[in-house]
């Protein structure tokens, strides 16, 4: 027994000197290290939105009155980004000389600006009432400057001034100079700063002028082509900018209601027509989900009366309750255009359900106090967001121009998400989760299930046969190691900086190690992924 004893502990240290001695291979440290990296994707890109999904639907301000959490955070991450994209897009010059059609160049850039800068003035708003934490005005003044700077910069207005001429500031041009002014006013809001002050009382005085002279009360964005819910969001930037000047629009805003009345309504459903002949007052085509979301979030600011009437009416003829999902339509309930359609203005229309007919009806509906239908359109836009880590949304990213205009999406949402409720308007709460909702929250867990699932089976295949050859095995560590340290910026640095760069910068170093799919021996290896 001592014998057997002395050969026993013979034995085992012979075990033990072998595993100390035994390295560990290069590709070992491949396949764990890739396993590693699925596995943090897996929680970076699914569980972590998941998480902040789920403590983000139960916020009480998505279902009634108030600044939802979301926004505010958003406000805090995007804030720098936005910085520094407007002051480089400016510095750049790239918006001169650009194609006047691609609306995506042009319009979005400052589009999207005015829509941070509203949304800013309300966080700021709301600190006021509650003063929780930093004032909006003042962590974000440099991002406050650059928007304004952007929407002002005179070559931002070449592919207007190539449609009006020289006398872009004077003559029609009715969505340029609406910006303008919703810009400059809301730069002097937060800063106080003078410096857009001249421009902003001359683009006042002489739009609201053009307007109350015109013939129909209409006037063109760009020739031959009047959108008159622009016309109407021009008239509440001239009102919104009393506050400013210390002037006194009332009358103005008053005669203004001439068009949109009577036979300027698209007789259908007795709304605002999407487009118009500006010379005769004529609706062209009929009202659209696109146009009357982006109206109705701003009529309760100059006509509540009216504005209250249209959204009533607006609910009847577009929205629309499914089990799977619920929204506005792009086109009125009825009509023969078709379930299936896409255009710049209401993006795509997937069986009948308006992608920015949507988006904007989350701020119709909360400037107009249904929450009741503003609660199940935040949480489908909300888990359609794809919310990142660190306060990115990759959904609206994705869906943003990455080279001329990244941050529109991002700035559309927090638009929407911090409108409130007008005085004299109401709650009407209620309003429940649709399906959609449920399957994409699942559809994240799935993902993530499917990521571990596939690094843990990776591993467990290579522990199965580690005797298997792999060619040139520390040049393919060396190469894994580099891709991987290239590929780490794009995740620290906020995964994209205008596309999908991230994923495809994982997927090659993912490749490594190649190995024989045979045991060592055994001829005829014929390299392969590893899988």
């Amino acid at each position: 027994m001592l014998h057997d004893r002395v050969r026993d502990l013979r034995g085992s240290e012979r075990t033990d000197e072998t595993m100390i001695a035994t390295p560990i291979r290069p590709a070992t440290v491949c396949r764990y290290g890739n396993a590693a990296v699925v596995a943090a994707m897996a929680l970076y890109f699914f569980v972590a939105p998941l998480a902040i999904l789920l403590f983000d639907l139960a916020d009480p301000a998505l279902r009634g009155r108030g600044i939802p959490q979301c926004a505010r955070r958003w406000h805090r991450a995007l804030t720098p980004r936005y910085a520094r994209w407007a002051r480089e897009r400016v510095a750049s010059g790239r918006a001169a000389n650009l194609p006047e059609a691609t609306v995506s160049s042009t319009e979005w850039p400052l589009f999207g600006s005015v829509f941070y800068l509203l949304a800013t003035e309300a966080l700021q708003k709301d600190w006021e009432e509650h003063h929780s934490g930093p004032a909006p005005k003042e962590y974000a003044r440099e991002a406050i400057d650059a928007a304004a700077d952007l929407v002002t910069d005179p070559r931002h207005a070449d592919w207007v001034r190539r449609y009006w001429g020289e006398d872009y500031l004077h003559k029609q041009n009715c969505f340029y100079r609406m910006l303008l002014i919703s810009a400059a006013a809301s730069h002097v809001k937060l800063t106080g700063s003078p410096k857009h002050l001249p421009l902003l009382r001359d683009q006042v005085e002489t739009l609201s002028a053009e307007i109350d002279n015109s013939a129909s009360g209409w006037i063109e964005d760009y020739p031959n082509e009047c959108y008159p819910a622009d016309v109407l969001v021009a008239v509440a930037a001239i009102r919104r900018a009393d506050a400013v000047l210390g002037t006194d629009h009332s009358a103005f805003v008053s005669r203004a209601l001439r068009g949109f009345q009577g036979e300027r309504l698209e007789a259908g459903t007795g709304l605002p027509p999407y487009a118009g002949d500006a010379t005769y007052g004529a609706p062209i085509g009929p009202a659209r989900g696109c146009g009357n979301s982006y109206l109705a979030t701003f009529a309760p600011e100059v006509w509540p009366d009216v504005a209250a009437g249209w959204y009533a009416r607006y609910e009847k003829h577009f929205w629309q309750h499914r089990w799977l999902a619920q929204g506005f339509r792009e086109w009125p309930r009825g009509t023969p255009h078709g379930e299936w359609y896409i255009d710049v203005d209401s993006g795509p229309v997937i069986a009948g359900f308006g992608t920015a007919a949507c988006a904007f009806g989350i701020g119709a509906a909360r400037t107009n106090g249904r929450f009741d239908h503003s609660w199940p359109l935040a949480a489908e836009a909300l888990v359609t967001s794809w919310p990142l880590p660190g306060g990115m949304l990759a959904g609206p990213r994705i869906l943003s121009n990455a080279t001329d205009a990244p941050y529109l999406g991002e700035a559309a949402m927090l638009f929407n998400f911090t409108r409130q409720p007008l005085p004299g308007f109401s709650d009407v709460t209620g309003g429940g989760l649709s399906g959609y909702v449920y399957i994409v929250l699942f559809a994240y867990l799935a993902a993530a299930g499917v990521l571990f699932l596939g690094a843990w089976l990776s591993i467990c295949r290579w522990r199965k046969r580690p005797e298997r050859i792999v060619p040139f095995e520390k040049v393919q560590l060396a190469a894994w190691g580099a891709l991987t340290l290239a590929s780490a910026p794009f995740l620290l640095l906020g995964f994209w900086g205008g596309g999908a760069r991230e994923p495809a910068a994982r997927a090659v170093p993912a490749m490594h190690p190649q190995t024989s799919r045979r045991p060592a021996g055994m001829k005829g290896n014929k390299p392969g992924f590893a899988g």
